[in-house]
């Protein structure tokens, strides 16, 4: 009986670590203006997941997203259209960091994501790897 009580806290303690560190990794990114007036921000891509998946940044402040793959072999991407706002990114991730720049002109969320699907498989957005870019004033 002992056991079984151990068993249910050990399970009782594993849900709740995963449950918390799920919702770490949703937490928006407000991200800081330098001194230079520029928004910096790094961002990593790897096995189906950005990181951070939810950025908000000032409408009309330069931003710079040094963004780079973790090791691996399966080939990602960012992908964010949004002309109407001054924002068009289409980038292939290496392990070797890449800075895309942009402006945003408009107030919004836009929806990024990795576009590479493997034949039959999922996509790579279908397998969690998409985010949202918030633009507030």
């Amino acid at each position: 009986m002992r056991k079984f009580n151990y068993l249910v806290l050990a399970t009782l303690l594993l849900t709740a670590f995963v449950i918390s560190a799920s919702a770490e990794e949703e937490k928006a990114v407000v991200v800081p203006i330098a001194s230079d007036g520029v928004q910096r921000l790094e961002m990593l891509g790897g096995e189906y997941f950005f990181k951070p998946k939810h950025i908000i940044v000032k409408i009309n402040v330069p931003v710079e997203i040094i963004i780079k793959k973790e090791a691996g072999v399966v080939p990602h991407n960012i992908v964010l259209k949004a002309p109407e706002a001054g924002i068009d990114i289409s980038e292939n991730l290496g392990t070797a960091p890449k800075t895309v720049r942009f402006t945003p002109t408009k107030k919004g969320k836009y929806e990024f994501t990795c576009d590479k699907k493997l034949l039959f498989f999922k996509s790579h957005k279908d397998r969690g790897m998409e985010g949202i870019l918030e633009v507030v004033e």
